[in-house]
C-alpha cells in the first residue's frame, strides 16, 4: 500500500442490487455498480496489453457479482455472473476506477506473483463437468521453477470455497520458496455435498479420469505461458491432498509416476472409495512404489463398531472410509516395497488439525533428495536415498534406523530420514511437532502518519519454516505496543496469524500485516519495530526500527 493512501476497512457485496460497497479508514464510502466494475476491469481482455489498446464492452447492465475472493493480503478477485473474473485487482486500483484518483494503489506484502485460471464446466462426458479455479503462486526472484507443490482440497462445497486460499498460505509458501517451487491451489466449484458423479458432485473432479487430469495438464501449459516460465509444463509435482483430494493425488500418481516427487494423503486414498461401483480400480505401475508417500488419517476416524464375528465383509468394505482406506493403501504399497509411511493423528477426526507440521518437513526431505539439480535441463526425478531410512511398527510410536529395526521391514512404517522420523514420533504421540528455533524477523516496515487517525504501520514477513506465523508484536520505541492479531484463532489446530480452516487453508478474509497506532498524536516522533511469533510462541529478533514518514 502507498504509505499515504486510505485503507479499505469493509467490502460489502449487495448481490440483489448488483453493487459493491467499499468503506475506507478515512471515512469515505463508495458504492460501485457491478456493470461499472465489469466494464472497467483491469484484465488484458479489456485494457489490452499496452497503451491505446483498451476495449470498451457494452451490454453488461445485466451483470451481477457472484462472490468476492481475497487474493494475497491486499487484493480481491471479483467473480461476475457472466463468468468473467477480474485479474488480481488491488483495493487501491478499485478506488482509482471509481474516482480517478492517482497514487492510491496498494503494495502487496506477498513476495511473489499470483496467477489464476478459470475453466467453466464442460458438457462433454470425457471432460471436467464442474467449473474450477486454479491459483498459482510463484516466489519472487525465481529464475527457473524447479517443481510445483499442489495443495488439493477435499469433497464438498465448503472444501471448495476454503480451498481457494491454499496458494496464499504463508507456511506452504515457505516450503515452495525454499525449493524454487510454485504453490498450486485448486477450487473445484461443486454444487452440492454429493460424492458421486451426478451433476455438480465431487467425484466429477476427485477421480482424475473424469476430466480433472486433462484440465490440470491444460492449466499447466497456460500457467507456463502466462508466467513466462515454460518449465512449468515439465517440472515435477509434490502432491498434498485431503479426503477427496487424497484420492485425486493417489490416482494422479498412478497416472503420472514420472512427474510425482512425493505424496501426502490426509484422510483419503483411492482404495477407500472402491465400494462405489462407478469408481473403478486403477493400475499401479511399479514406478509408483519408488515415490515417497505418507498416509495420515485422524484416529477419531476409526470405525466405531468392531468388525463382525465371523468377518463377513467384502474386500472393498474392509477398506471403506478414510481410516481403513489409508491403512489398506499403506499395507498394499508396503507389500510391494513401496516407500510409504503411516502417521495417525491422535487428536483429530477428518479435519486436518496440525498435520502441516509433519507434512511440510516430510515433503521438504523428499524434495531435497528427488528434485533434479538446479539449472538442469534433465527433469528426471532422482531416486530416494534409502541409506538414511528409519522404520517403525504400524500403530507404534517409536522409530529406529532401518539397520536397528527388529520387526518385518515389509510391514513397517517407512520414514525417509532421522529428522522426519523424530518429527513423526512427536506427531503420532501429540498431534503436532516440537520446535526450538525462532522465526525470521519481519522486514520492509513502513510507517506513515494518518493525522487524527494515528499512525499506520505495515510490514512484510516470511513464515517460520518449522512452525509458521502465530502472530506479531508491534513495538513502539522498543516497548510493546500491541499484538496482531490481538487474539489469534486456533479452531482446528494451533492459533495462527492466518487462522486455519478444517481443510488446512487460511481462513477468509486473509489478514493484513498492518496496525494503526491510534494513541499516536500528530507531530510525535516515534520509531516502530515488528517481532514475529511462531505457533509455539518463539519470538524473532525485532525488525529494523522504522520512523514515521
Amino acid at each position: 500500500m502507498n504509505a499515504t493512501g486510505p485503507w479499505p476497512v469493509e467490502l460489502r457485496l449487495k448481490k440483489a442490487e448488483k453493487r459493491l460497497d467499499i468503506e475506507f479508514d478515512d471515512g469515505k464510502r463508495f458504492s460501485l455498480p457491478a456493470e461499472y466494475l465489469r466494464v472497467e476491469s483491469p484484465s488484458a481482455e479489456l485494457q489490452g496489453h499496452g497503451a491505446g489498446q483498451k476495449t470498451i464492452i457494452g451490454e453488461r447492465a445485466h451483470v451481477g457479482i457472484i462472490d468476492l475472493e481475497p487474493v494475497g493480503n491486499y487484493a480481491v478477485r471479483i467473480r461476475f455472473d457472466d463468468l468473467h473474473d477480474t485479474d488480481k485487482t488491488r483495493f487501491g486500483t478499485t478506488l482509482v476506477l471509481a474516482l480517478g484518483l492517482i497514487g492510491l494503489a496498494g503494495r502487496t506484502h506477498g513476495a511473489g506473483q499470483y496467477l489464476k485460471i478459470d475453466y467453466p464446466a464442460s458438457t462433454a462426458t470425457n471432460e471436467l463437468q464442474v467449473a474450477v479455479t486454479y491459483t498459482l503462486w510463484i516466489p519472487d526472484g525465481v529464475k527457473t521453477i524447479r517443481g510445483i507443490i499442489v495443495h488439493q482440497h477435499g469433497a464438498g462445497t465448503t472444501a471448495s470455497i476454503e480451498g481457494s486460499t491454499a496458494a496464499s498460505d504463508l507456511h506452504w509458501q515457505a516450503l515452495a520458496k525454499k525449493w524454487d517451487c510454485a504453490l498450486w491451489g485448486s477450487s473445484y466449484h461443486v454444487q452440492n455435498e454429493k460424492i458421486d458423479t451426478s451433476p455438480g458432485a465431487s467425484e466429477l473432479w476427485f477421480d482424475p479420469r473424469n476430466g480433472s487430469e486433462k484440465t490440470f495438464l491444460k492449466a499447466l501449459g497456460e500457467f507456463a505461458s502466462k508466467a513466462g516460465h515454460a518449465e512449468i509444463d515439465k517440472v515435477p509435482w509434490a502432491l498434498w491432498g485431503h479426503s477427496g483430494g487424497g484420492i485425486w493425488a493417489d490416482v494422479m500418481t498412478a497416472l503420472h509416476p514420472d512427474r510425482v516427487a512425493a505424496v501426502w494423503m490426509r484422510s483419503g486414498s483411492s482404495l477407500m472409495f472402491l465400494s462405489h461401483p462407478e469408481f473403478t480400480d486403477h493400475d499401479v505401475p511399479a514406478a509408483v512404489y519408488r515415490i515417497p508417500m505418507m498416509t495420515n488419517p485422524g484416529v477419531k476416524e476409526r470405525p466405531k463398531q468392531p468388525p463382525p464375528e465371523p468377518d463377513t465383509r467384502t474386500a472393498t468394505e474392509k477398506m471403506k472410509g478414510p481410516w481403513l482406506g489409508n491403512i489398506a493403501t499403506f499395507k498394499e504399497y508396503r507389500t510391494h516395497g513401496g516407500l510409504i509411511g503411516f502417521a495417525p493423528d491422535p487428536l483429530t477426526g477428518h479435519e486436518c488439525g496440525d498435520s502441516r507440521y509433519l507434512a511440510i518437513p516430510f515433503l521438504d526431505a523428499c524434495l531435497a533428495m528427488r528434485l533434479p539439480d538446479k539449472g538442469s535441463q534433465d527433469q528426471t526425478l532422482k531416486p530416494m536415498d534409502t541409506s538414511k531410512v528409519w522404520l517403525a511398527p504400524l500403530f507404534g510410536d517409536e522409530a529406529k534406523p532401518a539397520a536397528e529395526f527388529k520387526g518385518n521391514p515389509a510391514e513397517a512404517v517407512w520414514l525417509p530420514n532421522e529428522a522426519v522420523a523424530k518429527a513423526w514420533m512427536d506427531y503420532v504421540k501429540t498431534g503436532a511437532t516440537s520446535d526450538t528455533t525462532p522465526p525470521p524477523a519481519p522486514f520492509d516496515v513502513r510507517v506513515s502518519a494518518k493525522g487524527e487517525q494515528g499512525t499506520e504501520i505495515v510490514w512484510s514477513a516470511e513464515a517460520d519454516f518449522e512452525s509458521g506465523i502465530g502472530g506479531f508484536i508491534v513495538l513502539r520505541d522498543r516497548q510493546e505496543l500491541a499484538k496482531v492479531p490481538e487474539k489469534p484463532v486456533g479452531k482446528f489446530g494451533r492459533a495462527l496469524f492466518q487462522s486455519m480452516t478444517y481443510h488446512d487453508t487460511p481462513s477468509q478474509p486473509l489478514p493484513q500485516m498492518r496496525y494503526v497506532d491510534t494513541s499516536a498524536k500528530a507531530g510525535e516522533k516515534h520509531s516502530y519495530s515488528i517481532v514475529s511469533v511462531n505457533s509455539v510462541g518463539l519470538k524473532s529478533q525485532p525488525s529494523a526500527p522504522a520512523p514515521v514518514q
